[in-house]
Order: structure tokens, then sequence, then C-alpha cells
């Protein structure tokens, strides 16, 4: 069952929902302008990260006429921590957007997808394909490069409970992502921070379960488990365009060659100055996500 109500600053609703094994998700759901009739795009985040990912993303393309529905992933974000770390895994995510998409009436979309967002895309086009009527793959492939990973299973799920200050937490965020942002100044950082991090009554945590990593040796893990056929689904009669950081450690080129090689028609997209992964907002980004866009209903 879905509620919502407005956010304070009106530029989206906030969309709650029940999960079938009774969580309460979040989504934003911005409306499209203009009131033409378009396809709807459904914005996925990243393992560590949550809606406010888009929140530069979403309006530009809700600008377009687009309806853009951007949920916090379960243990993310206002979404409810799962006590059972074993339901962190693709498939269930993929469920609780299937159910989220039932209780918008969202029968078909188009699908933005960052690193673990594209993940989940691709499973999506195994459980219910018609639901995906072309795709934007974040800086990830069925293929991911063991430096990005490692890199990654650094600091994910170790949470900083002593940060105290949004100084501070600027300086983690600055820490664990400089090397995807070389050109970050401190506003930058800043900005970075508030999207990471969310105010308690103990100061501040992180917006996420830790617990989240937990599963990452699991047979659904994408570490281990075989994204290829997924991809192949994904990529099988859909228009897809990949958006690549220059400078990624996740999906390097030849693993974008093998994309290309399954897919001679996926538009691809390298964001100078950029690693893992792009925010959609740099100019070249966003300029390949509208034009893509463009040449969709």
């Amino acid at each position: 069952m879905l509620s919502f109500n407005k956010s304070p600053a009106h530029t989206y609703e906030e969309r709650w929902w029940s999960s079938d094994d009774s969580l309460r998700l979040y989504a934003r759901d911005y409306a499209g302008a203009g009131g033409g009739i378009h396809l709807p795009v459904v914005c996925l985040h990243g393992l560590t990260r949550n809606s406010a990912d888009f929140e530069g993303v979403a309006p530009y393309i809700a600008a377009t006429g687009r309806r853009v529905i951007v949920p916090d992933i379960r243990g993310r974000g206002f979404s409810d921590y799962d006590t059972d770390p074993k339901n962190y895994h693709l498939w269930t995510y993929a469920k609780d957007v299937l159910d989220l998409c039932d209780g918008l009436g969202i029968a078909r979309a188009i699908f933005i997808g960052t690193s673990m967002g594209g993940l989940t895309t691709m499973v999506l086009s195994t459980l219910r394909p018609a639901l995906i009527k072309a795709a934007v793959l974040n800086d990830v492939g069925p293929v991911l490069s063991a430096k990005g990973l490692t890199r990654i299973a650094g600091y994910a799920g170790k949470n900083r409970s002593e940060i105290k200050s949004w100084h501070e937490a600027a300086d983690y965020a600055r820490l664990h992502n400089e090397v995807a942002f070389p050109d970050y100044g401190h506003k930058d950082w800043m900005a970075f921070a508030r999207r990471l991090f969310r105010e308690g009554d103990d100061g501040l945590k992180l917006a996420y379960d830790p617990a989240i990593t937990i599963p990452v040796s699991a047979p659904t893990s994408p570490a281990v488990y075989d994204m290829m056929p997924l991809y192949m689904s994904l990529s099988t009669g859909r228009p897809l365009l990949l958006v690549r950081g220059a400078l990624s450690d996740l999906i390097e080129d030849h693993e974008v060659k093998v994309m290309q090689g399954i897919s001679p028609d996926l538009t691809r997209v390298d964001v100078e100055g950029v690693g893992h992964a792009p925010m959609l907002t740099e100019a070249s980004s966003k300029a390949a996500v509208l034009e893509f866009l463009q040449d969709l209903p």
C-alpha cells in the first residue's frame, strides 16, 4: 500500500510503500513538467547511497515532461533496515522495485541504474521483461573490476559513529571518494556529505545499514555470480546507454568492450575527470542522458 506527502521544497512527493516482508520503504516522486504523455523514469542508486544521489538529476529529467521515481532501496536512506542481512541482495531489491511500480501503476518505464542500481536493472529484465523499455547503466556492467570492488569493500559497511559535524562528514566523503572526483572542492564535499549522512539524536550517521555488505560473498553477489546472462537479457531488444567515468576503477575499458561486443548498438559516453560513478550532472553525462531520452516515447 502506497502513501505520500509533499517534500518541504515541494519539488517531489514522498512515497511510502510496504514490501512483501512488511518493511516500510521510501521513494521520491517527481512530477513531469508540462503534462505530456511520456514513459516515466525510475532511478536506482548504488550500494551505499540513496535517493538523494539523484537530487540534481531528477529535476532536469522531469523538466522534459517525464515523471521520475527514485526509491531508497531497503537498508538505505529513509527505508527500513532489514533485520535479516541475507535479504540484502539484488533479487530482493528487484522485487521491492516491482512492488513499488505495481503500487504506482507503472507497467513500463525507462531505468537509470548507478552501480548496484544497474545490476538491479539487469535482474528486473529477467523478472519482468516488459517493464523496461530502455536503460541507462551508470558506470556498471556484468563484469566488475576487482580493483574497484576491493576499494569499495575497504570502506562500505564500516560506519563512523564518531563523526560530530558536517565538516567532519565532508572530510569522510572526500577520503573515500576523492579518487572518483579529484576536482571537487570543499563546497562539493559538503554537498556530497549531506547525501551520505543523516542527522540523529546522537550525531551524524551514514544513511545506510552497515549490514548491507554482509551478503557480499553470497551466491547472488555480483562479485561471484555470473551477471552476463542478465546483461544479455537487458540488452536484447532495448536501447542502452552506458555512462562511464573515464577514471573508473569498477568498469575498465576492456570490460566495456566485452559489453559492446554483446550489444553492438550500445551507446557509450566517457565522462572525463570522473571515476566511479558519475553523478550524471556533469555536462557530458547530462547531455548524453537527455539525448538518449529524447529518442524514447
